[in-house]
């Protein structure tokens, strides 16, 4: 935890000292990502918040809210801290054999008591990720873009403000959700205003308890990191709206394990004609956004920040997010120059390469290449061999 908060200080020290623009940073990140990871084909954005505890008086832009790691449905736990938005690129690493979310873009979601006191307008959740999504559009109008995210995503005016904007929306969907049939013609000669819906359809509660429900049984590899599982699903067409809110065309589909592993769920897409099986799978990749920030956490000093004031705490956090897909990138140059697995570690061997591995991998040739154990001090006392310079490299490269 010291080295990870002393490298932590060391890099806001650094960009302290200059004018920088993080919109334009997040914008040269996602063109980076995307030109080296992918070059071609829908790009799939993963967009999840996360609270990072932090402590203190100073700390103007902190709230209180449910801690969605220690709570359940049965149980409610109140976390202290700063509440992030992340909208990270999930794309394929070649060399680690997976897919990795990769955060390019972040934003602090200050409470409401907090804006409350300034003066300013608070603005929800939702309110952020369209910003955030309508940005990237505007930076890669030429391709095509799949939002991932979870039911607090899952909010007519904002799927109805991506669409418009062509970008697909994958969330979960309620198994009550008022659903309706597309609205019929209208006739020559109607008047007044012409209808935005069908007939009412039945709730998906009701379609998972049906005996004349079809399902269609599959095999869906890499579910939620645990290889292949054996899932039924149905899918159908419809509109979903409700009073005062946008109509949003989806096509929803619901699912089952028929071992009873997971409890019923319904996933949504806002392009009626994607196979459901897509939306399946386009789905399941959402779980990789907590293994980033796990990771972010563990590897990358996230929550060992000391700053306290505004723009500090607004750039730091930030700055620590896209140092993981920064580390990526280095790891994937380092792997293509050496064609090694040069993220395995010696004393056991990985299946995959891990995010530990390639952070370690990329400070030990950083190191190599500044010299860790040179002076510029002149005295007498002998230096380590080359050999031992190499094996204490490799040393501290994973414990720092």
């Amino acid at each position: 935890m010291a080295s990870a908060a002393s490298a932590t200080s060391s890099i806001i020290g650094v960009l302290n000292r200059a004018r920088w623009s993080r919109r334009r940073a997040a914008h040269l990140l996602l063109g980076l990502l995307i030109d080296t990871f992918v070059p071609a084909g829908p790009v799939i954005l993963g967009l999840d918040d996360t609270i990072e505890r932090r402590r203190g008086k100073r700390i103007a832009a902190k709230g209180i809210y449910r801690d969605p790691v220690r709570s359940s449905n049965a149980h409610f736990v109140k976390a202290s801290g700063l509440r992030w938005i992340s909208l990270m690129l999930l794309a394929p690493i070649p060399w680690a054999a997976r897919i990795w979310a990769l955060p390019f873009l972040t934003a602090l979601a200050p409470s409401e008591r907090s804006c409350h006191e300034r003066g300013q307008r608070h603005k929800k959740l939702t309110d952020w990720a369209r910003q955030m999504l309508l940005q990237v559009r505007r930076w890669r109008p030429e391709r095509e873009l799949v939002l991932v995210a979870d039911m607090g995503f899952a909010a007519l005016e904002l799927l109805a403000a991506l669409s418009r904007r062509g970008v697909i929306c994958i969330t979960r969907l309620r198994l009550d959700a008022a659903l309706y049939e597309p609205a019929p013609r209208r006739r020559l000669g109607t008047k007044g205003r012409p209808r935005s819906k069908g007939a009412r359809l039945p709730a998906l509660s009701e379609v998972l308890i049906r005996t004349s429900t079809r399902w269609r049984r599959v095999t869906v590899p890499g579910w939620y990191g645990e290889g292949d599982r054996v899932i039924e699903f149905c899918s159908a067409t419809a509109v979903w709206c409700h009073s005062g809110k946008p109509v949003v065309p989806i096509r929803w589909v619901l699912l089952r394990d028929p071992l009873g592993r997971f409890s019923p769920q319904a996933l949504l897409g806002t392009d009626p004609k994607r196979d459901p099986l897509q939306v399946i799978r386009w789905f399941i990749l959402r779980w990789q956004l907590d293994v980033t920030f796990q990771e972010a956490r563990a590897h990358l000093g996230v929550e060992t920040q000391r700053q306290w004031s505004d723009s500090a705490v607004a750039r730091s956090t930030p700055c620590l997010f896209g140092l993981f897909s920064m580390v990526t990138l280095l790891a994937g140059q380092l792997h293509h120059q050496t064609r090694t697995a040069v993220w395995t570690d010696s004393w056991y061997r990985k299946s995959r390469p891990t995010f530990a591995g390639a952070l370690a991998a990329v400070r030990r040739q950083i190191w190599r290449e500044v010299g860790l154990l040179t002076s510029r001090c002149r005295h007498n006392a002998p230096k380590p061999s080359p050999a031992l310079q190499r094996c204490l490299v490799y040393a501290l490269c994973h414990a720092a």
